[in-house]
């Protein structure tokens, strides 16, 4: 295996225009990649840290220049001459330098920028897809998956929250193809409908724009509203709801949650943990969700375990904000049985290998495993890879729009067409 020659680091945009990480890993056999991190706006309070300036005479204080200089200065010297394959051991020791429980010194996205690349660079020297590469490493870590599809698209087509303009609580409704469609038709399913969406919104007089995620941010009266126009976009194409196509929200509840009560739009009175969860009950009811985001305060774990146990068998019940890619609490919400699904984002973890070891535990125990993006995103299509390599059920990428969404579905597209190749080539041989 060649070794490491270089890490260098730089400063560059995401797709909400904030500063960013892009990390070059050179080896000696002339093998050059990057790596970039993504960045959220709703961020939780348990994932790793981000290393920003802090500096407010610049980018509003966002700048990564710190995190930069790290690598440059710190971390990529004390890693030329290593085997970038050593990803395990690596990641182990990037964390151990750091010495924090959310990598508070070095910061996640630093970490993360370092993680990713040495995957790629790793891959690109053994001649591999990146996606058989990391089903390799999930391999040493002891799950040998077998590679045999590309995951389900959830399509984010209406943003609220922090996403969007303000006037919707809730932070995305989701289009979601039934799971047994290939790849190809799923996403040309997910862009008919994202432009059926429009199309409604315009014929209803209503804020077409989009949202940090591609969806679009309408000036809908209520959140029930955002249902219904996705109801009649569905309703205008062949498709059949609950059999082609299914509904998925992001409630992201700690956006509202104030002073131990949820207020929404929808209703005057603002709704304890047991009120808000009838609500959602109801919700469920009338529009027949297949997954549940975040419903409830990343910290109410009684009103998580509630919900789950009246919703859990029909609706995959999503810890987000509840897990945020950290172990040690999807372990908490398995033994409470606070959920049924994990969303994974490898920035909350810090790392490749701990983002791993995260699937490898939900998938071992049950839970939907859902590889997800982030509203500030890049050009970076690693996710896309990561996602099939562990075989995850589904991944969240945004709308099927703005370029930093698209390259991902686009990825996936490449894969899939990978994936059909072998399965052909197999064929024809046996």
């Amino acid at each position: 295996m060649a070794l490491i020659s270089s890490i260098t680091s730089r400063e560059i945009l995401d797709s909400r225009a904030n500063p960013t990480i892009e990390t070059s890993i050179l080896l000696d056999s002339g093998v050059a990649v990057s790596s970039s991190v993504p960045s959220g706006a709703a961020i939780g309070k348990y994932e790793v840290i981000e290393l920003r300036d802090n500096n407010k005479d610049r980018y509003m204080g966002l700048g990564v220049t710190k995190a930069v200089a790290y690598i440059n200065k710190v971390i990529g010297p004390g890693l030329v001459g290593v085997d970038p394959s050593r990803q395990v051991e690596i990641d182990e020791w990037l964390a151990k330098v750091d010495g924090t429980d959310q990598m508070e010194r070095f910061g996640g996205n630093t970490i993360l920028s370092i993680s990713q690349g040495l995957a790629r660079a790793a891959a690109y020297s053994l001649q591999m897809s990146l996606y058989q590469y990391i089903n390799s490493l999930y391999a040493q870590l002891g799950s040998q998956v077998s590679i045999t599809r590309v995951p389900a698209p959830i399509f984010n087509v209406i943003n609220g929250g922090k996403h969007g303009a303000g006037n919707l609580d809730f932070q995305e409704f989701h289009i979601i193809p039934a799971s047994s469609k290939p790849y190809p038709a799923s996403l040309q399913m997910g862009v008919e409908l994202y432009h059926r969406v429009r199309k409604v919104l315009i014929d209803k007089n209503a804020i077409h724009s989009v949202g940090d995620e591609g969806g679009y941010a309408p000036n809908l009266y209520t959140n029930l509203d955002a249902f219904e126009i996705i109801m009649q976009a569905v309703r205008n194409t062949p498709y059949q709801f609950g059999e082609d196509v299914f509904i998925g929200l992001d409630v992201a509840s700690d956006h509202f949650y104030k002073k131990d009560h949820y207020k929404i739009r929808d209703k005057q009175q603002a709704m304890r943990t047991d009120d808000f969860i009838a609500y959602l009950v109801d919700l469920n009811n009338q529009y027949h969700l297949l997954m549940l985001e975040d419903p409830l305060y990343g910290d109410d774990w009684n009103g998580w375990k509630k919900l789950t146990t009246q919703l859990g068998e029909d609706v995959i019940i999503v810890g987000d904000d509840l897990i945020a890619t950290n172990l040690e609490r999807l372990k908490k919400a398995h033994q409470e049985q606070a959920c049924t699904g994990v969303l994974v984002k490898p920035n909350q973890a810090g790392t490749l290998t701990e983002t791993l070891k995260v699937i490898q535990f939900a998938q071992k125990n049950n839970f939907k495993v859902t590889v997800s993006h982030r509203s500030g995103e890049t050009v970076d299509d690693f996710i896309a890879d990561l996602a099939v390599g562990v075989q995850c059920d589904y991944v969240k990428f945004g709308a099927p729009a703005r370029g930093e969404r698209v390259t991902k579905y686009n990825r996936l597209l490449s894969i899939a067409a990978d994936l059909t190749h072998e399965e052909t080539s197999s064929t024809s041989h046996s």
